[in-house]
């Protein structure tokens, strides 16, 4: 059995009500239950929130609430991978064990169904405990530096100054889309970002975090641009 689980808070902060607010003509939850449901790999689709309008919309876009997200999963400092674990002790306990537990996180519009696909087959390529949607950072991290509160800067990697951009390693970062994962690895608390994960790499363009009212924007903008040139297939 695969489950999808989308976690969706209704304490948003810094964009009120995100997980519900609309995002090119629909919710933002509603871009994740469709990519979800467009794959075809899941058993189940289930939305882990606190609140009742969120669910309401969850519901209304196909997916299911079983249960209510406890309190001290709900607040600013929960993460994932503790949350992914509740639902996954959950559906253990209810008898519907899953042999693969996707997150998908409930703002991210531009997960794609065939991105899904591939994730789930790599986890089941070898002995991988987590698969995640990734991509490339744009510079090489490894010039970078600090600001101090002075103004004045400082590197990073102060070794790197001289050697050339072209030879320096590859860096890659989460995407923030979704996370396959085997249950053990939810529930026993397992790191993602290590040597038993892999990943699926996007390209940079399809990889929006967002956080802040630009970030939102800047998605729309982007969004709609795909959608006109059928860059998308939703």
């Amino acid at each position: 059995m695969k489950i999808a689980v989308i976690p969706a808070r209704g304490g948003s902060k810094r964009i009120p009500r995100k997980n519900i607010k609309v995002f090119c003509g629909k919710p933002m939850i509603a871009w994740s239950i469709e990519a979800a449901r467009a794959s075809g790999l899941f058993d189940q689709i289930i939305v882990s929130t606190d609140d009742a309008e969120i669910a309401t919309v969850a519901k209304a876009y196909g997916a299911h609430v079983p249960f209510m997200r406890p309190e001290d999963l709900a607040n600013d400092h929960a993460g994932t991978i503790p949350v992914i674990a509740h639902a996954t002790h959950w559906l253990e306990a209810a008898g519907q064990a899953p042999s693969a537990v996707c997150c998908i996180y409930a703002a991210a519009p531009f997960v794609q169904p065939a991105d899904l696909k591939q994730g789930l087959e790599i986890l089941d390529s070898g002995p991988w405990e987590y698969v995640f949607s990734a991509t490339s950072f744009g510079f090489p991290i490894f010039r970078s530096f600090k600001r101090h509160a002075d103004g004045s800067v400082e590197m990073f990697f102060p070794q790197h100054f001289e050697t050339r951009s072209q030879d320096l390693p590859e860096a890659f970062h989460d995407a923030g889309q979704f996370y396959w994962g085997r249950p053990g690895a939810w529930t026993g608390n397992k790191r993602i970002f290590d040597r038993w994960s892999n990943a699926v790499m996007l390209p940079r363009w399809r990889v929006q975090d967002i956080d802040c009212a630009e970030d939102w924007e800047r998605a729309e903008v982007l969004m709609k641009l795909l959608r006109q040139q059928d860059g998308l297939p939703r």
